[in-house]
Parts: C-alpha cells; sequence; structure tokens
C-alpha cells in the first residue's frame, strides 16, 4: 500500500532532478531560513520547528518509501537518485544526514535574522540540504507567522488594558481564545496554529493546538476552556423556553466557575436586558461563578459594546484603580464573530471613551488569527549561501539580484549574536568568542534540544517585555 506521507516525496517535482546539477567535488551545501527585509524593531517570532523534528525527520526512510518515490518520479516524467536514497539507508538507517542549528523558539527578531541553518552531513549527498527547502520552509513560516500575529495582537491589546485595569497582566493572557479550528485547511494547520496562538496565551477552544503543544513541547496544558453553549443547544429548547436553556447552563455549568451563553439565537436585546439582566439576575448572582455572554449578531464594534452598557446597567459595577467601570463580577462579554484585530482596538477605545475597563470583554479569533496568512507576510525564504568543495573549504554562494536596488542576500555560512540587547547576523569566520544563538538541534537523525512550552512562553514574554 502506499505511504501517505512518504517523506521523500514531501517537496517540490524539480527536485528531483537537483542531485545531477551541482558541480564535481562539492561536498556540502549550508543553507539558512529568514525573513526578506529590514526592521528596526524585533517583529518576528521564531517557532514550531521543533514540532516538524519530532513528526517528520525522526521517521527514517524505507525501502518502501523508496520503491513508491521511484515509481511516482518516474511517471511523473523526473529523474530519481535511487542511489543516493539507498545510501541513507543502507549507512544512516534511513535518517536523514543532516546537522539543522535554530535559534531558540520563542525568540523575537528583527527581520533578516536568520532562524534556522541547515548542513547536509554526508559528502556524497550535497543535494539534500536544498532538497529540504519545501519542508523545511513550510514548517517554519506557518507557526513562526500565527506566533508572530499573535505577538503583534497582545501588544495591541496591551495599552488598553494597562490604562484601563489594574490587573493587565493577570488578563491579557486570556484575552483572545483561538476559535479557528473549523476554519482551517487542514487538522495539522489547526493544530500548528493552535500552538502558535498558545505561546502567548493562555485561553483557547482549540483542542488541536493544546495537544500539539502537548506532544511536542511536554506541556501538560497548555490553554483552558470553559464550558460554552451554542446556537444549536439553545434553539434546541425554542424561542418560548429560552430562559430554560439559559436556566440549564447554569445549573450544570456554574461549579466550574466560568461558564459562557450565546445570546442571540432569537434576539439579542431581549437575552441579555429581560432574560439575563431581569429573569435570571438572581440565580445568575447566586450561582457565584461568572457568566460570559457572547454577543455575535449585529454590528461588529456597536453591539459587544451595547452588551455591556446592558449588563452594567442590570448588574451594577464598581470602580476599579485606574478610575474605570468594572462590570459585577458575575458577568463578563466575549465577542468573536469574525473579529479583526482593527476592530478589537475599535471596540477597546469606545469602551474606554465611556468609562469601562478593557477587563470587562475578551474575544475570540478564528480565520484572522489562523488563515489570513501567508508565506509573505513575513516573506520566509531559504537561502543556499555556502558550498565546501572537495578541498574542505567553505565558498560562498549565492545569487546576484537583477535590481540594483535590491538588497543582495547575506552569503557565507551564518552566526547570529545579541549585543546590546540587539541581536543580528554575522558571518560565521566573524563569531569570535562570542556566543553564537544558532545551536545544534538535530544531526543525523538525533535531536539535540528539546525545548518545554514553558521556556518558549517565558523567553516570547520577555521579548514583549523589553521592546513595549
Amino acid at each position: 500500500m502506499p505511504n501517505n506521507r512518504n517523506p521523500i516525496l514531501d517537496t517540490d517535482s524539480y527536485k528531483l532532478g537537483h542531485f545531477l546539477q551541482y558541480p564535481a567535488g562539492t561536498r556540502a551545501i549550508s543553507a539558512y531560513v529568514t525573513t526578506r527585509g529590514n526592521s528596526f524593531r524585533p517583529e518576528v517570532v521564531f517557532f514550531g520547528l521543533q514540532m516538524f523534528l519530532k513528526e517528520y525527520l525522526s521517521r527514517p526512510i524505507t525501502r518502501a518509501d523508496i520503491d513508491e518515490a521511484e515509481e511516482v518520479a518516474t511517471l511523473h516524467g523526473q529523474p530519481f537518485d535511487r542511489a543516493g536514497w539507498t545510501h541513507i539507508v543502507s549507512a544512516h538507517g534511513g535518517y536523514l544526514p543532516l546537522r539543522i542549528e535554530a535559534l531558540q523558539e520563542g525568540l523575537v527578531v528583527r527581520r533578516d535574522v536568520p532562524v534556522v541553518q541547515i548542513a547536509n552531513t554526508d559528502p556524497e549527498l550535497p543535494w539534500l540540504t536544498s532538497y529540504m527547502e519545501t519542508a523545511l520552509l513550510r514548517a517554519v513560516w506557518y507557526p513562526s507567522t500565527v506566533a508572530t500575529m499573535a505577538w503583534r495582537i497582545k501588544q495591541a491589546i496591551r495599552p488598553f488594558l494597562e490604562r484601563t485595569s489594574d490587573r493587565a497582566e493577570e488578563l491579557i493572557s486570556a484575552s483572545i481564545s483561538d476559535f479557528g479550528a473549523r476554519g482551517t485547511a487542514s487538522l495539522e494547520q489547526t493544530g500548528l496554529g493552535g500552538a502558535a496562538h498558545l505561546v502567548h496565551f493562555s485561553s483557547t477552544d482549540s483542542l488541536p493546538g493544546v495537544l500539539h503543544a502537548r506532544r511536542y513541547y511536554g506541556a501538560l496544558m497548555a490553554g483552558r476552556s470553559v464550558p460554552a453553549s451554542e446556537h444549536t443547544t439553545v434553539t434546541a429548547w425554542g424561542q418560548t423556553r429560552e430562559a430554560e436553556a439559559y436556566s440549564n447552563m447554569i445549573e450544570r455549568f456554574a461549579r466550574f466557575g466560568a461558564y459562557s451563553i450565546v445570546a442571540d439565537s432569537f434576539d439579542l436585546n431581549n437575552a441579555v436586558a429581560d432574560i439575563l439582566g431581569k429573569k435570571l439576575q438572581t440565580r445568575i448572582r447566586a450561582a457565584n461563578a461568572t457568566l460570559i455572554v457572547r454577543s455575535d449578531s449585529g454590528d461588529p464594534i456597536d453591539t459587544p459594546v451595547q452588551v455591556v452598557a446592558q449588563l452594567a446597567y442590570a448588574f451594577g459595577t464598581h470602580l476599579n484603580g485606574k478610575g474605570f467601570k468594572v462590570l459585577d463580577n458575575n458577568v463578563r462579554v466575549i465577542q468573536s464573530d469574525g473579529v479583526s484585530l482593527q476592530d478589537i482596538q475599535m471596540i477597546l477605545g469606545r469602551l474606554e471613551g465611556m468609562g469601562f475597563s478593557s477587563e470587562n470583554i475578551s474575544f475570540g479569533m478564528g480565520s484572522s488569527l489562523l488563515q489570513k496568512v501567508s508565506r509573505d507576510t513575513l516573506s520566509f525564504t531559504m537561502r543556499a549561501s555556502a558550498l565546501l568543495d572537495e578541498g574542505g573549504v567553505w565558498r560562498d554562494i549565492g545569487r546576484r539580484p537583477g535590481n540594483p536596488q535590491e538588497k543582495p542576500p547575506t552569503l557565507g555560512r551564518q552566526a547570529v549574536v545579541q549585543e546590546e540587547g540587539d541581536i543580528f547576523a554575522v558571518p560565521l569566520g566573524e563569531l569570535g568568542q562570542r556566543p553564537n544563538l544558532l545551536q545544534p538541534v538535530w544531526e543525523d537523525g538525533k535531536l539535540l534540544r528539546d525545548l518545554a512550552f514553558g521556556e518558549i512562553r517565558e523567553l516570547a514574554a520577555a521579548a514583549g517585555a523589553q521592546w513595549r
């Protein structure tokens, strides 16, 4: 039976013929992954490589893989290096003879700083480095881009909480929930993006996200959720029994400390002002838990603001130390219907203008967080930069830009250093005694560094504090 995850075929078609294209005497190729462009401040969060190493590179190539790949290549109109792949199986037990160096995941760097460097370790297989470009670049760009977007969202929300809340640091990690599982293209994308979101936030409804953090980074539980209704579980009661549907939620889920009710199945204003604000108010208070009202209908900016105001009228507020109104502890609001960063900023700005603290509301994000990104969002690329010749000397290689205004790529083997708070690349030959932040993480089938999810979170949080 064909293998649906044949690692030999996890590449672009044209890569199959590259083993015939390198000059004689080539012993190794070195390449690095980076983001094109320049930035004065760090803006790229590196994350996700360890998931790829554990899930894909930890599985050895088999002869069955070779047989299938040869058949596919032949039928596809491409040559195939059967001798090279057989050598990998016989000489290396099927594990790819590669050395991979990387920054620590969670580090935030400026554009154009290498985040990964890769080279083959078997001189008979110099083509292997660039053969890995497709899989390696995909493994890095997506989770790094989602982690970067989540970091930017967190940085944008922080000023609102700092101005209007006494508990900004405590609350910010729960301010954005990942609601994007149904909006992605695959289960794997859901897990990769969900784990990337959890680098910065602790609230999620993505089980694949928490499972990726658990399986690949050892996080017992990286994100929390609360019991919540959906339109089906409310409309099943019928409009005349809407209050009973909400009463059932209070009875069954208040013991969890917090629970969420979607309130727009029939008439949002009536549900908030009359059913929750009047008929069930006593029960909600007596339950001694936090009811989170989800308001998905109507204008994405006005509606959640109105719900906060309605709950304030029904349940009352108190002033915090910053002089802003905070809803009674029994109620909060969440907005999640197609919400974008711009929507979030407008909602928080409007609430602040009305004297309400940002702690009254949180947000759920789906496609805006996990799906509306591409490799071009941060311009991720992999560049071959050095060739090891038959004399054992590394020579610089690289393209010359056709546009004189285009910055030429950095050539040669790379190192990354940190000086006076700044992180930047230097030629490996000029590293001297400075520590190289590009550290070996993988070599010839062995994982050399196994990061815990907590380490990644701490590093990302430290970077956020430094560049606020």
